[in-house]
């Protein structure tokens, strides 16, 4: 290196330079989705999660619509045709704010919208996905049953065709965000020619989506229960382009790639809040910073958060190229989210007992990311994805 060369000094909140990587357009999505999360979230998002309420559901996502956060990755009917490296930094900046915030995007976008865009017929894709980018209709996707999560080729739910061609869906789906305010919803069922998916209108008969309540994670989210109660449906209901679980499990690997993103926006927020306590704490007469141990464990912090966030980088340029694997999905969601976990547990000792303290996010976060933890795709089944890639051989039964 030349003498004459001189080093940018460093950033402490971006020691591996990672934002040289972005583009002018990047750092104003980031921007964006920032301010209206700090805006609109920050706020109130304590009192939602004490309350166990997300009451204005149907405004926010209006608000996220108006700023093209719905369906931001796809192209037309109204969505903002994002790249997938935008689409992860607004999953970030929303997941710095609160991971049931950024449940609510992603459900709509990567898994509800994603499944009309990529197999809906276009009389589908025209009805629902620009009502559904303006954030004017909410979506929600019925996979997951009260007895089968990681196995969804055992689904119970059925769908049937009458006498008169129509589909007559029954069955159950449990643990589905924005269900009980969904105007639509994504539902997989079982037919006789394999697994197809349904585009249900919510204010059909026989459907009704129970919220749950009592959760200790995600308390600023809308979970629901799914009825289908001999739910008729004409048709031209089923998404026409796939059978089989290859549909609901692409739309799930959308999704994973949000939360490789989103992870590391709740452990941000975790990280940097230990290390303003940190310098601002006192013991023993100076910082509680100012220790040996304190330093290491933010030092350890610090190394796993932006390698994280590198991770989610290269799996977003590998979307935009067209080369990323769903194994590539797995190896960051398993990687960042138990990153993540593990940022807010230590951050927590260092706060110590104000670290339970809503006054804080950091025991709010943990708390939401042990759901992310199991959620599209639990850490063993992310786990067995990887194995199977490494070995050839096949672990799951």
């Amino acid at each position: 290196m030349s003498a004459s060369v001189k080093l940018p000094p460093f950033d402490a909140g971006d020691p591996l330079g990672i934002d040289d990587l972005l583009e002018p357009e990047d750092l104003a999505v980031r921007e964006t989705v920032r301010n209206w999360a700090a805006d609109r979230v920050l706020p109130f998002v304590a009192e939602w999660y004490e309350s166990g309420e997300l009451p204005r559901v149907r405004e926010l996502a209006k608000e996220l619509g108006s700023i093209g956060a719905l369906g931001m990755s796809l192209d037309g009917y109204g969505c903002a045709g994002a790249s997938a490296v935008q689409y992860g930094l607004a999953c970030l900046e929303l997941e710095a704010a609160d991971s049931g915030i950024r449940s609510l995007v992603s459900v709509q976008g990567s898994l509800a919208m994603y499944a009309i865009h990529r197999f809906g017929s276009e009389e589908q894709k025209t009805r629902w996905l620009p009502g559904m980018a303006a954030g004017d209709v909410i979506g929600c996707f019925g996979l997951t049953e009260p007895d089968h999560g990681s196995d969804p080729a055992a689904m119970r739910t059925y769908a049937k065709r009458d006498a008169g061609g129509d589909w007559v869906l029954g069955g159950r789906k449990m643990w589905i965000t924005n269900g009980s305010v969904a105007g639509v919803a994504v539902v997989w069922a079982q037919t006789e020619n394999g697994i197809r998916g349904f585009v249900v209108p919510t204010d059909t008969p026989g459907f009704s989506a129970p919220e749950i309540k009592h959760k200790w994670s995600l308390r600023a989210s809308v979970t629901s229960e799914l009825v289908l109660d001999d739910v008729r449906l004409p048709a031209d209901a089923v998404l026409p382009e796939v059978t089989g679980l290859k549909g609901p499990l692409s739309c799930l690997s959308h999704a994973r790639y949000g939360i490789v993103w989103g992870a590391m926006g709740a452990a941000r927020t975790c990280f940097e809040t230990a290390v303003d306590y940190a310098k601002s704490r006192e013991q023993f007469g100076r910082p509680i910073g100012g220790f040996q141990l304190t330093q290491a464990k933010l030092a350890d912090m610090a190394v796993e958060l932006h390698k994280g966030i590198l991770l989610a980088h290269h799996l977003g340029r590998r979307m935009d190229a067209g080369r990323l694997r769903p194994e590539q999905v797995s190896f960051g969601k398993l990687n960042n989210v138990r990153e993540a976990i593990e940022i807010c547990r230590t951050a927590r000792t260092i706060l110590g007992a104000n670290g339970i303290s809503l006054e804080y996010p950091v025991m709010r976060h943990a708390t939401n990311l042990e759901s992310v933890l199991t959620y599209e795709g639990t850490v063993e089944m992310h786990q067995l994805v990887l194995g199977k890639a490494l070995t050839g051989l096949d672990a799951f039964r």
